[in-house]
């Protein structure tokens, strides 16, 4: 994606995280691209920032059994109600680079 890239949307990015734990790639990516971070010295060494975010999902998404991924919660922002789940990222409070996503 360039900058000027429209962003994929929400469906898009719940089923590559579903590829991603399928074929229990997620770790294996994570470690990746952190040693390539480390390799070009850039990796966090000290210092984290952590926030979360909210990624929603549709409130009518089932798998193949017809029921509701266990992991998509109801939560509350602000006064509006949100289904989804909820993302923690870690990054380097240096670099600004992410180092891990919860």
């Amino acid at each position: 994606l360039s900058l000027d890239s429209a962003l994929p949307d929400r469906t898009t990015i719940m089923n590559f995280r579903h590829l991603l734990e399928q074929h229990q790639l997620a770790r294996q990516l994570f470690k990746t691209i952190n040693r390539w971070l480390a390799e070009a010295g850039v990796m966090m060494t000290q210092g984290t920032l952590v926030d979360a975010t909210i990624i929603e999902a549709p409130s009518s998404t089932k798998n193949k059994e017809q029921q509701r991924d266990p992991e998509m919660h109801q939560t509350k922002k602000g006064n509006q109600w949100h289904f989804g789940m909820k993302a923690h990222i870690g990054v380097d409070a240096k670099s600004g680079l992410t180092h891990s996503l919860v």
